[in-house]
């Protein structure tokens, strides 16, 4: 009878596992629908674009975007909205940059250059200096203060074409970026300039964040855009000689306050449990910050409208986070974090939409084993969806001080092949989203938000 009674278990077993998972797949085809057909993520990514425009932390269209997404949230019907004071870096660009080759046997190129967040500006009159390149931050250990010493220093170093995903190339390029100002001046350099973080030949250079060590002289740092980076290699090569003028007059300002905003839907059976949802609100000021990050601020509202359109009740509580200060800084992430331990809450999953409004490909996971292993088992269900990548180990920059609690760390992957070529440039504009695309990768979030909800991570 027990041999027989287990025979016989095994069909009820299945057959209750497959009605959960076609009952799944109903309710993840209902929420896609409800996105393609009225969603609105595209309309709100045009206010925040064309009406506010870059984010910058600590400006003005910073603090706008989170009175916007307040009291968006609010009229979308979030359970509650509140906001969480943060401290946050005020740093400003100043006039535009210039910058210039001297060449004793051509004569002069103008360049395209851009101040990286954080740096000091240069001199009144400018910087003019020789200039010493370098593939690396590595390569000036090597060289040493004796070559570098009164110099610019020019790191060339290009992005990894053979990386098939170009986020990768990213991680491999952008320590001369952030680190190389610094290492630089350990040996001497008076400044500086950088090739864009770019797989793309344009004429747009790329911004982004640098870290000073207190310790040592802060030099001015630019980005050059990389027909600018491929010019001056030529033009070295020609003429060891040449010299590198640049002009910028950015400067920091003291800290200013700001704020992450929170949206709520309490859970209905694990209320205790905590699902974060979010993107980044900051951007940089050279363009709107339409793909970073307003694609994932207005994806994240774009599940909590979905949930509210549809009644969707979750049996665990979700945070809509617009997190500030992503950019140079990360101090909303930090204080968002700081306040679950503070608060005691057990935040279980944690999703990060950050790398632009392109088509979504999948979530890379970064938990235990079983956890991984858990999420995985959902892959079917997103297949019919275009989303079938769930191999990656990233989560994303805000979400991860959440990490130290145990949470478990998920990163929206769309397609990146093309978010370097704009990525913290001038063109990084409403008109490089696509609409679709957008409403894809919100219904990619919203679907594992509700499996979250529904089944946890254990």
């Amino acid at each position: 009878m027990k041999k027989t009674f287990l025979l016989l278990s095994f069909p009820l077993l299945f057959a209750g596992s497959m009605a959960a998972q076609n009952k799944d797949s109903v309710m993840l085809r209902t929420i896609t629908n409800e996105i393609l057909l009225h969603g609105k993520c595209y309309s709100y990514l045009d206010y925040l674009s064309n009406k506010i425009g870059g984010r910058l932390t600590g400006s003005p269209q910073a603090a706008a975007a989170v009175e916007y997404t307040y009291q968006l949230m609010e009229s979308i019907g979030a359970d509650t909205v509140f906001k969480q004071e943060c401290m946050v870096p005020h740093w400003v660009r100043g006039g535009k940059e210039t910058a210039k080759i001297l060449t004793t046997t051509s004569g002069e190129y103008s360049v395209n250059i851009c101040a990286l967040g954080r740096s000091v500006a240069t001199p009144e009159g400018g910087i003019t200096a020789n200039v010493i390149e370098v593939d690396s931050v590595g390569e000036l250990k090597h060289l040493g203060k004796q070559a570098i010493q009164g110099k610019i220093v020019f790191f060339n170093g290009a992005f990894d074409e053979t990386e098939v995903m170009t986020f990768g190339a990213y991680g491999k390029a952008v320590p001369q970026r952030f680190a190389g100002p610094s290492e630089a001046a350990k040996y001497g350099a008076v400044g500086t300039v950088v090739r864009s973080m770019t797989n793309s030949l344009d004429d747009y250079p790329h911004t982004g964040a640098m870290q000073y060590i207190d310790s040592l002289p802060k030099v001015p740092c630019c980005a050059i855009s990389t027909i600018g980076a491929e010019l001056l290699h030529k033009k070295l090569a020609l003429d060891p000689n040449a010299k590198f003028h640049f002009e910028m007059s950015c400067q920091t300002l003291p800290d200013e306050k700001s704020y992450n905003v929170v949206g709520e839907i309490k859970g209905t059976e694990h209320p205790n449990e905590y699902i974060t949802i979010g993107g980044h609100l900051d951007s940089w000021d050279q363009g709107q910050g339409s793909q970073d990050d307003g694609a994932g601020i207005v994806q994240t509202l774009e599940v909590l409208r979905t949930f509210k359109a549809l009644g969707i009740k979750p049996k665990r509580t979700i945070h809509f986070v617009m997190f500030m200060n992503e950019e140079n800084g990360t101090r909303g992430a930090l204080k968002y974090a700081e306040l679950a331990k503070l608060h005691k809450e057990n935040h279980i999953a944690a999703i990060e939409t950050d790398a632009g409004g392109y088509s979504p490909r999948g979530f890379g996971v970064n938990g235990k084993p079983q956890q991984k292993k858990k999420i995985l088992g959902w892959r079917n269900l997103f297949l019919p969806y275009g989303i079938y990548d769930f191999m990656g180990g990233e989560g994303g920059t805000d979400i991860e001080p959440l990490q130290k609690s145990g949470t478990v760390m998920i990163g929206l992957m769309p397609d990146s092949q093309r978010y370097f070529d704009i990525h913290h440039t001038s063109q990084d504009t409403f008109d490089k989203v696509n609409k679709r695309e957008l409403e894809l990768g919100a219904a990619g979030v919203a679907m594992m938000a509700y499996l979250l909800a529904q089944y946890g991570v254990n």
